[in-house]
This record gives structure tokens, sequence and C-alpha cells, in this order.
């Protein structure tokens, strides 16, 4: 096996990676096949986030935890894998999605074990060292498949608390075609009590925005409302149907509404009430949220914070991309988006990019700039709609061709800030969702904006502060 490197800045090493679309910004491993990002968390001053690694090739395959932290969400340092599978174990076949929980004072990973290939998931525990560098892999399994006949798929485990009470939750799919939600009662890391099924596609508000096969990567966090409202929560979901193969044609949906305890039963009740796309790109799957703890005193909901996975993925949808032959002599697939914080605005989520990203701003190249103008290969830009509004365009061009990568209409005032991360490009929209793109420039080829009249952009390219 290859060994991954001792606890080391990551950004830093990828500023000499030899493959001009490897992103400099944002951290992972310099070779091998990553997904999911895992075990998001905020413990003893840092932030650790894991993700779904195979270092021994750029495929998914035989699936460990690979592990960046940050005390600042600036700089990262890169840690040696953390799970692995383990031989005649629950996960030998390999250790899939899962969180990271402060157990009394014990980091806890519980993720989905898979013992082979098209074999059911069974949740697995691992405590971890104080600082989240090594793990005890036992092969404690602390749930299995329920004893269900209509439960025919299960994964993703997700944990949360309401009043005080720790609560679980799996995604599923069932014998009938629906996508479905599992609810788990956590007294104990050790030992899930499973209480049923807890929500379906069969609820039409879910049936409208989360369409699905399987609700993989579930998700459930308390988020600041514009409204004021302290009980407006967010469930996500990544929407897998069948012959995906990594491709997620219906990508990431959510629903917002109101988490309450059933008085007859003590378990918490989701209701929701609205919902839509959680991105709009064509290359954002699988995200995970953790949730941080609001200021002390302050009444205000806990914040929000959340990582996604844009792949590779070979061009699909009119897009030039990357075939297979040449994702694998480049050594690496997949990278993490920048962390976003989540809150509601007049009943819509809105995604933002976390403050702490405006370190990497270096030198202005473009200040108010206007028409065509020219973005470096590592940039941010802020554009601001004039008068009569218009479409933004986003293109990669070599002489008179040019590929449109990202294309939008903006309103006279409206805000779109706009990061280039080599191959990674991520759209924020004032009051709205992200999109997430992947392009890759050929040689000779340059990023540019073409702004409509009256709009105007001011350009950094990006830097590692020191």
């Amino acid at each position: 096996m290859t060994d991954v490197i001792s606890s080391a800045p990551a950004l830093a090493a990828a500023a000499t990676h030899p493959d001009p679309a490897f992103p400099r910004f944002h951290p992972r491993p310099a070779q091998g096949w990553i997904n999911d990002p895992n075990g998001i968390s905020y413990i003893n001053g840092r932030y650790h986030v894991f993700f779904q690694f195979n270092p021994e090739s750029a495929r998914h395959h035989r699936i460990q935890w690979g592990h960046v932290s940050s005390p600042d969400l600036v700089h990262w340092d890169e840690h040696p894998v953390a799970l692995r599978p383990q031989d005649g174990g629950p996960d030998e076949f390999g250790c899939w999605t899962g969180v990271v929980t402060d157990d009394g004072g014990v980091p806890t990973a519980a993720y989905s074990g898979v013992r082979g290939d098209g074999g059911h998931s069974q949740v697995v525990i691992s405590r971890g060292s104080a600082d989240l560098v090594t793990w005890e892999q036992d092969g404690h399994i602390a749930a299995s498949m329920p004893d269900d006949g209509l439960v025919t798929a299960v994964r993703d485990p997700f944990i949360f608390h309401v009043n005080g009470k720790r609560y679980a939750m799996q995604g599923a799919g069932l014998a009938n075609g629906h996508a479905a939600l599992l609810l788990y009662t956590v007294e104990g890391m050790s030992n899930w009590k499973y209480q049923g099924i807890w929500l379906t596609t069969e609820n039409p508000v879910a049936a409208a925005h989360t369409p699905a096969e399987i609700w993989e990567c579930p998700q459930l966090v308390q988020v600041p409302s514009s409204s004021g409202e302290a009980d407006t929560w967010v469930m996500m979901f990544s929407l897998w149907l069948s012959g995906d193969d990594h491709e997620h044609a219906n990508g990431v949906g959510h629903l917002i509404g109101s988490l309450a305890e059933d008085p007859s039963t003590g378990l918490p009740v989701f209701v929701p009430r609205s919902g839509g796309r959680s991105d709009l790109g064509r290359d954002f799957y699988a995200p995970q949220i953790v949730q941080l703890d609001s200021a002390s005193g302050s009444g205000a909901a806990p914040r929000a914070l959340l990582w996604g996975w844009a792949n590779e993925g070979p061009g699909r949808g009119g897009r030039r991309g990357r075939s297979q032959a040449e994702i694998d002599a480049a050594g690496w697939a997949g990278v993490l988006t920048h962390p976003r914080f989540l809150s509601v605005e007049g009943g819509a989520l809105v995604v933002a990019p976390a403050p702490e990203v405006e370190a990497y701003r270096g030198t202005l190249t473009a200040g108010g700039a206007s028409g065509v103008v020219d973005v470096p290969p590592f940039a941010e830009a802020v554009v601001t709609g004039g008068p009569g509004g218009g479409e933004v365009r986003l293109v990669l061009a070599s002489g008179t061709e040019r590929q449109v990568v990202f294309a939008g209409s903006l309103s006279e005032g409206e805000v779109l800030r706009i990061f280039i991360d080599a191959s990674l490009v991520e759209v924020y929209r004032t009051g709205s969702v992200a999109t997430t793109l992947r392009a890759y420039p050929a040689t000779g080829e340059t990023w540019r904006l073409e702004l409509p009249e009256g709009a105007v952009a001011d350009v950094w390219e990006l830097k590692l502060p020191a």
C-alpha cells in the first residue's frame, strides 16, 4: 500500500503539482481518488475534514478515509489515512461514508462498513485519539441492516441532537421504489436502536424536491433564518438513481421544515414545508454539513457549515471533460468544495462561501473592470450587475474559439462571486445556492469574463497567505 505522508501543509504541496488542472486552494492529497467528505467536525479548536479516499489509483476502489485539518479554514494540514478496510472485518470492502462526533470527550467515527461488493452496509464504530490522527478499528457494529422486508438498501449514517437527545438517521431505498430515511435513537454510540422508517418520497413535498430511488448522505441541521424562526431545519439528500455510476443526474436536493418531538412517542418529527436544489451545477454531490454551536447566549440558531464533492467525470451534456484514460494518467480524481455556510432567507436556502476564504485574495488584477475581462487560472472575481442587467459568461478562450463554462443572468446590484481553482469553478449568487462546475483548460486557453453593459468586476489572483 502507498503510504500517505505524515502531517504536513497540504496547500503548499499543491502549488508545485505537475498537473495544471490540479487545484491549489482546495486541500486534497497529491494523488489518488477522493469522493464524499466525511466526519466533518470541529474538535479541540480544529476543523477536521475526512473524505473517501483511494491512494492507489484515480478510481473508486477499496475506499479508506483520508484526513485534513485546519485551525482557521485557510491553512490546512494533511494527515495519514485515518480508517482502512480491515481484512475479515465488516468494512473489508470499504470504509464508506459516515460522521465523527465527540462522544463524552472521545472522538468517535460512525461509518458505513461493507463486507463485499453488492453487500449491505452496517454502521461501524471506531474511536480516535484526541487529535483525531490515530484510530482504533475493532470492527464494532452499532447497527445492522434492519429486519424489515420493505428496506432494500441502507447507507450513510448521520447523527443529530434534539432537546439534548442524540439520534441518528440513515438513507435508504425501499422495495416499492421510494427513497427513505431510517431513524435511530442513540443513547450509547455502541448500540443504536432502530425506530423505523422516518420519512419517504411518498411525502408530496419530498417527492417534489428530492426525487430519488435512494436518499444518500442524509443531513439534518438547524440553520439561521431571516424570519427569526428558531425551529428552521434543513434536511439535505444526495439523490441516487440506479445507473448513476458517479454521474448523479438528479444531483443534491434539500427540504426546509420544522423539527419537534411527538408528545406520544417522544421521537422527533420532521415536517417539510419547502425545498429545492442545493447546488445548480452538474458536478456537485455527497455534501456533508457540520453543526457549529452558536455564540454563547446569543439565542441564534447554530451555524451550519458544508463541504461537497466535485468529481472529474468524462465530458457530458455538451461540455469538454477528461476521459478515463486522461484521469488515470493524471493519477488523481475528485476535489472538495470551499466550506460553505447555510442560512434560510425568505423561505429559501442560501449558500455562501465561508468568509475565511477571502484570505486567499492576492493581487487585484482588475478593479471595476467592464466588457471582456481577463482572469488568472487561480482567481476570485466579484461581479456586480449594472442598470438593465444582462448575462454574465465565464469562458475558456483561445483566439476566436471559446467554450462557455458558466452563463447566468445578473440584475442591477446583484452580486456573483466566482472562484476558479485550475479545473474547479464555484459560483455564488447573493441570496441563492451555489453552482459547482469542472472545466479543464487546454494548452493555450485562458479564462475570461464577458460582462453585460454596466456590469463591473473586481478580480484577485489567489495566493496562499503566510
